[in-house]
């Protein structure tokens, strides 16, 4: 008879995007790992098998965690430059609450571990796609509304806004100064005129 968790897999996927976020992969050991997820060194192999498992199972919960609300903006937002805004906004706050300014955890594994591990890469790949994706569905939307310029392939708009929040996203490890991305935000909107 197959045992069954006892514990809530989302509360351990969650702690274990935390302390991957913080130490990065090769950062964290294993007993880091018991330590702070609170199930033993068994359950966390019988149910992951290893840390490389637990790591990409922690990047899809994170990527379908982060990738939820975005849509969420854009289903939600009549305006298209809004919705852009939201979006924009919504990173650069989340990035600048971090007290330990640890970036974003997809781009920190992007530059750890893409290089040499095809699953990460590939599920980097497939979380800038999703981005991608909201972003332009949003310009998209913008340009048939009248909203946005035309002046401007979408998809090339949409690629400027990705490059954007990647120099968002690593400038928060190092800067906490909310004017500094105000600035940026407002100078990216500005294109959509």
């Amino acid at each position: 008879m197959a045992r069954t968790k006892d514990f809530d897999e989302s509360e351990v996927l969650n702690k274990a995007v935390s302390l991957f976020w913080l130490k990065g992969y090769n950062g964290t050991s294993m007993q880091d790992l018991v330590d702070s997820l609170g199930i033993s060194r068994s359950s966390l192999y019988d149910t992951y098998g290893d840390k490389h498992t637990l790591f990409l199972k922690a990047l899809e919960f994170y990527q379908n965690t982060s990738g939820s609300q975005m849509y969420s903006i854009v289903a939600n937002t009549t305006s298209a430059i809004d919705a852009i805004r939201q979006l924009l906004e919504m990173i650069a706050s989340n990035l600048l609450r971090d007290k330990q300014h640890k970036g974003c955890f997809m781009v920190n594994a992007e530059v750890e571990l893409a290089p040499h591990d095809v699953e990460v890469r590939n599920m980097v790949c497939r979380n800038e796609k999703q981005l991608e994706e909201a972003f332009h569905l949003a310009i998209q939307k913008g340009q048939e509304s009248g909203e946005v310029t035309n002046k401007q392939d979408a998809r090339a708009l949409t690629r400027f806004f990705l490059t954007t929040i990647k120099g968002i996203q690593v400038s928060a490890k190092s800067t906490t100064d909310k004017a500094f991305f105000d600035d940026i935000i407002k100078t990216a909107l500005s294109v959509l005129n």
